[in-house]
């Protein structure tokens, strides 16, 4: 039972983690304005998959050369978060986009759309 939860754990901290690594350490102008959104990590602890947004990429290309960075420095990550913790075992971060942020207005739209349809539905019926 002590197991359980581990995952969780450790996702929790690489997150809080990697944002004080990129505050603190990361000197690449490159890399900046992006926003860890979620962190999985495998049962077995050895991958970590950080899901982030980017309010500073402009379209796609930006939005893969971001996460082409973070991932070169992968390994940078996980040593500074090894020193930082002091942790036997800290897990390969994998970075990916994460487009839900982009997706909430579209979403809110369209909520508006159907609330106002069904106000002016409601009105006739």
């Amino acid at each position: 039972m002590k197991e359980y939860g581990r995952d969780l754990r450790m996702a929790d901290l690489l997150r809080k983690e990697i944002a004080r690594i990129v505050q603190r350490r990361m000197r690449d102008p490159r890399i900046g304005g992006f926003c860890i959104n979620d962190v999985r990590v495998s049962r077995d602890l050895s991958v970590a998959d950080v899901y982030v947004s980017s309010w500073g990429a402009q379209g796609a290309a930006e939005r893969d050369a971001l996460i082409g960075l973070l991932n070169q420095a992968a390994g940078f990550f996980r040593s500074e978060c090894a020193k930082g913790q002091r942790m036997r075992r800290v897990p390969k971060p994998r970075f990916h986009y994460d487009p839900s942020i982009e997706r909430g207005p579209r979403l809110e739209r369209l909520i508006d759309r159907a609330l106002a349809a069904d106000r002016r539905g409601g009105a006739h019926g």
